[in-house]
């Protein structure tokens, strides 16, 4: 009953985003209908337009024919993108999809292995400044993660740009791989991508970790301070069994959580990044997009990112009371 009702709930807001994309298409003003009547006024001229041919390529572009009733427009906008038909781009004069499936692989690429790293060196750090609370160590990697965490990750890559790709040249600037490569998977191909996709992976990781860690060492102080530890060490349970085992595993699994969210908010966050480095990933198109005002291909790739962080929340709260078994799927039913 209540994996339907979370199921519910997610379709439910799946569709309050959809009616909000319909809506912003016919609302914000210069949006595709008026771009598209304008070039062709400008072809033609205002005397030979026709509007019937207008009305049609107007919804060939953004599933919306604006000569049916409104309620008409907004069942046809729905029925195309349940059916993966996101319309047409408007600047790039493709199917908004199309250029979907080509970008998402990348910022996928992208933030996987930055978020994977994120989190390794964070619970890693996390868990040896926790067994050593109080000393220099722990003082130091607490401020150093505390102030890399409050630097926007922006201002990291432009950092890493200036001074690894500008100035000394280690680094390329922008693109995703070489053109000089043709795409295999050869392992000079390969290497060229992870080459590549340094810079914007460690502009993510060095501002990630930070926090990944804090939160590491506060879990792990705190699972060391339980009665079940004293009796390990009681018992003679090896110190380092006791670590992994106990202290770690208990320490890392509240933030599963945030782990499965933290995938689904940082494709929002490729934007910027992506525009920085010039990587052809869904923040760059999303940004070319906003930029030319191409609505189509924009509320496509809203609505790919909102699907993608409704899976991860959604996939998160019904899995992590099966991965901590203290947690009970009522005890879950209330955390969220």
């Amino acid at each position: 009953m209540y994996i339907i009702k979370r199921l519910g709930q997610a379709v439910i807001t799946f569709l309050a985003v959809i009616t909000v994309t319909f809506g912003l298409i016919r609302a914000m003003p210069g949006g595709p209908a008026e771009y598209i009547r304008a070039q062709v006024m400008q072809n033609r001229g205002s005397n030979g337009v026709d509007m019937s041919q207008l009305n049609s390529l107007v919804e060939s572009y953004t599933n919306v024919d604006p000569s049916t009733p409104l309620y008409v427009q907004y069942f046809d906008y729905l029925t195309s993108v349940l059916q993966g038909d996101l319309g047409q781009s408007v600047w790039f004069n493709r199917p908004v999809s199309g250029i979907i499936i080509e970008a998402a692989p990348w910022t996928i690429f992208l933030l996987t292995i930055a978020i994977l790293l994120s989190f390794a060196i964070g619970i890693v750090l996390g868990a040896v400044m926790a067994y050593q609370e109080g000393s220099r160590f722990d003082v130091g990697s607490t401020v150093v993660s505390m102030f890399l965490n409050s630097v926007p990750y922006y201002i990291a890559a432009i950092f890493l740009v200036y001074v690894l790709s500008i100035q000394l040249s280690v680094f390329p600037q922008s693109g995703n791989y070489s053109t000089s490569i043709d795409p295999s998977l050869s392992v000079a191909f390969i290497s060229d991508v992870l080459y590549h996709a340094t810079l914007p992976i460690a502009s993510l990781v060095v501002t990630g970790f930070g926090g990944t860690a804090v939160t590491m060492r506060g879990n792990a102080i705190q699972e060391i301070g339980e009665d079940y530890i004293r009796v390990a060490n009681l018992r003679g349970v090896p110190g380092r069994r006791i670590a992994i085992r106990y202290v770690g595993r208990n320490a890392v699994l509240p933030m599963y959580t945030s782990l499965m969210i933290s995938i689904g908010f940082m494709f929002g966050g490729s934007v910027i990044l992506e525009e920085i480095f010039a990587y052809p990933g869904l923040g760059y198109y999303l940004l070319q997009g906003i930029h030319s005002g191409d609505y189509p291909l924009m509320m496509g790739i809203f609505l790919v990112i909102t699907v993608a962080v409704l899976i991860c929340i959604l996939i998160a709260d019904l899995t992590y009371g099966k991965i901590d078994p203290r947690i009970s799927e009522g005890q879950s039913k209330e955390a969220y």
